[in-house]
């Protein structure tokens, strides 16, 4: 009798300390990431009141929830600011510190690495990815094999990827997915513009794609397609998962939270927006496509509110990077529609806002993304912060949540931002933050830039052709500075460089770059 009333003891008190030590899942939230693909700050009219595109849903978030104004992607192209957001790490501390991957290369995401998939999993959670991957494959070759047993670079040569190209074997599974990276379940593209041209669930590809790609169609000059491959239904099949996935999760009544990455193929090229949007901005096919992103938001949300899961869920909403002010696709509206800046030149409406430059630059064009978060009875709808923040901030602040501490090689510069979410605090929370552009220089920007932001000031310390800044136009001037400084506050849209006035900044700027170089993180360990 004294054993028995000890077991029964010891199981209350074991269930005792295990609700201590993890919420009830009822307690949990769902979370919902939305990253939209080249959206610019300006896109949406609750950030610029002269916006051409109507974008009443992510409107509506922003006035249930709280808007960031000062918010950042960790680079200004897409594969390291995914990255970034996954791992809460610089990208330019990986294998891949320049550039993005391309179509065969290699999982960039090392397998060890703790991703954001992965701690939801750890803490029981469902989760899925839903829409586009863009941080490589193992890819299965034919004959048996795969890729990485021939190849173990980060990004394969020209030639090497013609080779490889023709081998892929696509009646077997592809390793190295989002399905190795912490998600139950993945259905989406590698990237539009890149073969194979269909979709993927899970580790295989949906049908057979034995078709080549027609050449007049966007995207690559070659690579495998689906019979049927049509580019302006990608984004309303990704919602149609998306909100499957809420539905089903709902349907099957448990208590297991889930959290959903959705990542949009959109507004990014190919800029086909499907027939009902057609016409429905004032920006050109760009504009709505962008109008057709905002439908799809309102899909997710919707989908919520009908399984009533939105007062339990976070819903976050944001873009990888800037937009290139791209207003169409060159086949169907000509080679002048598809520069850099032809939204602005053809329609108006500027993707940057006030902000100088676009995608791939190092000014704040190229990074400065919306970021909008709906949590309710915990942020306070309508309500602004104005600190500067970074999507890598989202993996340490979800492992708050979580109640969970991430160990010392994770989240190496991610901070946790739940103050400023809770509205606790004025402190800043970040002690700076590091903007980086990893393509080459010329017309798109500055080449492998950095830029090291703290409080008002803005440091670009960038490596172009002979170690020289250059602009987006030409070199310049021999007797430049060797880099920019911008006071934020009094210039927000980067016109007075005054490197040379104020050197004291530039060199505590540049010691303080070097050291978050050196050190391998920007966040003290511990904290």
């Amino acid at each position: 009798m004294h054993r028995f009333l000890n077991t029964i003891l010891y199981a209350v008190l074991a269930i005792l300390l295990a609700t201590v030590a993890c919420p009830a899942a009822s307690d949990r939230p769902n979370v919902v990431v939305f990253l939209a693909d080249d959206m610019g700050y300006g896109d949406p009219q609750c950030l610029n009141p002269k916006s051409k595109i109507r974008t009443p849903n992510i409107d509506r978030l922003s006035q249930q929830g709280m808007v960031f104004t000062d918010a950042h992607s960790s680079s200004s192209i897409c594969t390291p600011s995914r990255y970034g957001l996954l791992t809460g790490r610089y990208c330019w501390r990986s294998k891949l510190p320049t550039g993005i991957t391309w179509y065969w290369d290699p999982p960039l995401i090392d397998r060890g690495r703790l991703t954001m998939g992965k701690m939801f999993q750890k803490n029981g959670y469902a989760t899925a990815c839903v829409g586009k991957w863009h941080l490589g494959w193992d890819w299965p070759l034919t004959g048996g094999g795969y890729i990485s047993d021939q190849f173990d670079g980060v990004l394969l040569g020209a030639k090497q990827r013609a080779v490889f190209g023709k081998k892929i074997d696509f009646t077997r599974p592809i390793k190295g997915g989002p399905t190795t990276r912490g998600f139950d379940y993945y259905f989406g593209t590698v990237v539009p513009n890149f073969p194979p041209y269909c979709f993927i669930e899970n580790d295989r590809t949906v049908g057979i794609p034995t078709l080549e790609k027609p050449k007049d169609m966007f995207g690559r000059s070659w690579g495998p397609m689906i019979e049927g491959w049509k580019l302006e239904k990608i984004l309303p099949t990704l919602t149609e998962k998306a909100v499957e996935y809420i539905d089903r999760h709902a349907a099957g009544k448990s208590d297991q939270p889930f959290f959903l990455y959705f990542a949009s193929t959109a507004p990014h090229t190919p800029i086909r927006p499907d027939k009902p949007f057609q016409g429905k901005s004032g920006a050109g096919p760009y504009g709505d496509l962008v109008h057709q992103v905002d439908w799809t938001v309102g899909q997710v949300l919707q989908a919520l509110e009908r399984n009533g899961l939105a007062g339990n869920t976070i819903v976050v909403f944001t873009s990888d990077n800037g937009s290139p002010q791209r207003a169409g696709d060159p086949h169907l509206h000509g080679n002048e529609s598809f520069k850099p800046g032809a939204v602005v030149d053809k329609y108006g409406h500027n993707p940057s806002y006030i902000y100088r430059g676009m995608k791939w630059n190092i000014w704040d064009g190229g990074h400065r993304v919306p970021f909008i978060v709906r949590w309710p009875d915990k942020v306070k709808a309508g309500s602004t912060c104005q600190q500067t923040v970074c999507l890598t901030d989202w993996m340490r602040t979800f492992a708050t949540m979580l109640g969970n501490k991430l160990p010392a090689d994770a989240g190496e510069d991610s901070y946790d931002i739940m103050p400023l979410l809770a509205g606790k605090t004025d402190k800043l929370i970040r002690e700076a933050t590091v903007h980086h552009s990893s393509m080459a220089g010329g017309k798109m920007g500055i080449g492998n830039g950095f830029a090291v932001r703290q409080g008002k000031w803005k440091m670009i310390y960038g490596v172009g052709p002979h170690g020289r800044i250059k602009s987006r136009v030409k070199d310049l001037p021999a007797d430049a500075p060797p880099g920019e400084l911008y006071d934020m506050q009094i210039d927000p849209q980067e016109k007075n460089n005054i490197w040379n006035e104020r050197q004291d900044v530039v060199k505590r700027l540049v010691n303080l770059l070097e050291k978050y170089q050196k050190q391998g993180r920007s966040i003290p360990v511990g904290k």
